[in-house]
């Protein structure tokens, strides 16, 4: 299985007055004939070939995928309603980028390893996390409720990008290591403009890493475009550091599995890197403290809520006849119940250690740390104070 051509494209140039070979303007229209977006399923729910990526799955397979959407997008809408309500500090919600998470997740072994942001709540989800234990974080009770080890899922990382050198690392070790595993590092259009994402490429590419970088493009790094934030596709920056980069609709949770699937077969049978940008759209606010109507317009929202990922899958199997009215009422209980469990389990967490924050900085203690301590304790006990006058 061959992974798309990441040439960049060159400027025109101005003719010399020489003719054009047949060959050359044969592989010129070869070329212009590729799809740039590798898409298998289309907004309007048609199922569609492409010439890389093949896909055959069983209807359980299928209505899987569905499932997963619909239950992630359901706990992710929880959690938003639970921050707006002071359950918790923040939120980053997922919402329209489910097929790209959902997609990628499902093609992982269970021996790959996950570098993920802190919005891959759905990735999260396909690797076996309670989604309970996403939330701690974003309540402040801790700095990520689950063992990276039980399940092959990194903590969140909250400093932009550097996860993609974290997985760089790991899959140099993997490599050493002689084990056939991938490695995979979630970022997004916005983090590829660090200077950690470039390292990453470099050295993965150097070292022949068995990993994937997985850039899901949502249009806006906060308020900031897309097309501010680099001046060619981003899967094209690939070739400059000597593999592979494909684009692929994020929106298309076939297209997603089939090519972040031949990404990571190609990463275990050793042949390096590959940067799969899936090109997506962030329906929501980039967190709950972001207000999106400041920088972009409704109508752009509503030309990408046309192109919805759980939609799009729900058009297929219904005309393929492979879901009905029963089906989904089913699914709608288990939706329902996913979403009570949140909320309760919210509810019944514990609220954090004010003086925690201490903890833990240096191994043998400190005396600047032991100051500002009990500085913040004098600081807590004034209100104590104030509410006994």
């Amino acid at each position: 299985m061959t992974v798309e051509s990441t040439a960049a494209r060159s400027k025109p140039r101005r003719s010399s007055g020489k003719r054009t070979t047949t060959s050359g303007a044969r592989k010129r229209s070869q070329s212009a004939a590729r799809p740039e977006l590798v898409q298998l399923l289309t907004p309007e729910g048609e199922r569609v070939e492409h010439p890389d990526y093949s896909l055959d799955l069983t209807p359980d397979e299928l209505r899987g995928l569905y499932r997963d959407m619909v239950l992630t997008r359901r706990f992710d809408a929880e959690a938003t309603a639970l921050q707006r309500q002071g359950e918790l500090g923040l939120w980053a919600s997922l919402l329209g980028q489910e097929a790209a998470q959902i997609g990628s997740g499902r093609a992982l072994r269970d021996d790959d390893y996950v570098f993920p942001t802190y919005r891959e709540h759905g990735v999260a989800w396909c690797r076996g996390v309670d989604p309970t234990n996403l939330l701690g974080m974003f309540r402040g009770v801790n700095n990520g409720g689950w063992d990276p080890n039980s399940n092959n899922f990194h903590l969140y990382t909250i400093v932009i990008g550097s996860q993609a050198l974290h997985a760089t690392g790991y899959a140099m070790g993997v490599a050493k290591d002689g084990a056939d595993s991938a490695v995979i590092a979630y970022f997004g259009d916005g983090a590829s403009s660090q200077g950690d994402v470039a390292e990453a490429f470099t050295f993965s590419a150097v070292y022949n890493a068995p990993v994937v970088f997985f850039c899901q493009n949502n249009q806006w790094a906060i308020s900031e475009p897309t097309e501010r934030q680099s001046r060619v596709p981003i899967y094209q920056r690939a070739a400059g550091f000597g593999f592979p980069g494909v684009r692929v609709d994020g929106n298309d949770v076939l297209a997603v599995l089939a090519v972040t699937r031949a990404a990571l077969e190609r990463a275990r049978a050793g042949e390096g890197p590959t940067l799969v940008e899936a090109f997506t759209y962030r329906m929501g606010a980039h967190t709950t403290s972001d207000d999106p109507t400041r920088y972009r317009k409704d109508a752009e929202r509503e030309e990408w809520e046309a192109k919805d990922p759980i939609l799009r899958l729900r058009t297929y199997l219904e005309k393929e006849g492979l879901i009905d009215a029963d089906w989904l009422a089913g699914l709608d209980q288990e939706s329902d119940a996913l979403a009570l469990r949140v909320r309760e389990a919210i509810r019944t967490m514990p609220d954090p250690d004010t003086m925690a924050i201490f903890e833990n900085v240096y191994a043998d203690g400190h005396a600047l740390v032991d100051e500002e301590r009990a500085q913040f304790a004098e600081y807590l006990a004034s209100f104590a104070d104030e509410e006994g006058r």
